[in-house]
């Protein structure tokens, strides 16, 4: 008797002190992701700019209409174009990652527009919200876009990875200006992705301790968790998914991107890449993965 009190009073103090951990620290984690810049690239051999790849770029800051002021380049074409295509980075991620997508789609005749995102790389924002305002600043930078007198603009196409995937999701559902979305290894839903986290860091079930950290991040950056729902916004995107996921994924299970595609309307698709991981679809899909954006967005900006 005296060994189960003495085990249960371990154990109440051991989820006290994980408690007041993620009461104090969990907004943090979740709202504020550590930022990459140039640096970090630099020491991976990784091209920081476009004209590393010999591409001429404008820079700019796009202002969102609650003043956030977003690093942006824009790649674009001196003849006519096929169209547009926004690239949107992952969580922690910056615009620099899509610097080989940029130089892809651009030598096979697209404009390229790239930023970083709130709260990432080189633009402003005290907390990333995963879409609740980012779906917005999307909308701002399509704004931007067809007020550009020099861009043939065309038809818009998203690219998002991770974060940027889910992103772009919630922003077709609501932006009609959006003609085609490519989604690689989105998440389903933000409370749904936090207990992942927190199951594979933490090796803890508990939703109680998901609910404290994602209801003191709601009052801290004032947003509403339950909104932020790739899964949700699905059911209004009328435009062609192009749904991709990596196997061997361990940050977002790639049954997410099923689950996305099953709850999706008729226009979709969905692209395995074999013993890809949340991070190098692009490497490890290679020529075939290229290819098969290339034909997805060729259709539909076309």
């Amino acid at each position: 008797m005296f060994l189960l009190i003495a085990l249960i009073v371990v154990l109440l103090l051991f989820l006290s002190s994980i408690t007041l951990i993620l009461f104090f620290i969990g907004p943090t984690i979740l709202l504020q992701p550590r930022r990459r810049h140039a640096q970090f690239y630099q020491k991976l051999s990784h091209p920081i700019k476009p004209s590393d790849l010999g591409l001429i770029y404008d820079k700019m800051n796009i202002v969102t209409r609650d003043g956030i002021k977003l690093n942006s380049w824009l790649i674009k074409r001196k003849e006519n174009s096929k169209g547009t295509i926004v690239y949107l980075h992952g969580v922690g991620d910056c615009k620099i990652t899509g610097l080989p997508f940029a130089k892809f789609f651009y030598d096979n005749g697209y404009n390229i527009f790239l930023y970083d995102s709130r709260r990432h790389g080189e633009s402003e924002g005290t907390y990333c919200t995963y879409g609740f305002y980012e779906k917005n600043d999307l909308a701002d930078v399509i704004n931007y876009l067809e007020l550009r007198k020099d861009l043939h603009l065309g038809k818009i196409g998203i690219f998002g990875t991770s974060m940027g995937a889910a992103v772009a999701l919630q922003t077709a559902a609501i932006d009609k200006r959006i003609s085609a979305v490519a989604a690689e290894n989105s998440f389903a839903a933000l409370r749904t992705i936090f207990d992942d986290y927190q199951k594979r860091i933490i090796k803890i079930p508990f939703h109680y301790l998901r609910n404290i950290v994602i209801i003191r991040s709601e009052i801290n950056a004032k947003f509403k968790a339950r909104e932020v729902s790739p899964l949700k916004s699905v059911d209004d995107i009328k435009v062609p998914i192009l749904f991709v996921y990596g196997t061997n994924d361990i940050h977002i299970n790639h049954k997410k991107s099923v689950m996305l595609y099953e709850s999706a309307g008729n226009q979709k698709e969905i692209y395995p890449i074999e013993n890809a991981d949340h991070n190098n679809c692009w490497d490890v899909g290679g020529e075939k993965y290229h290819s098969k954006l290339l034909e997805f967005f060729g259709r539909c900006l076309g």
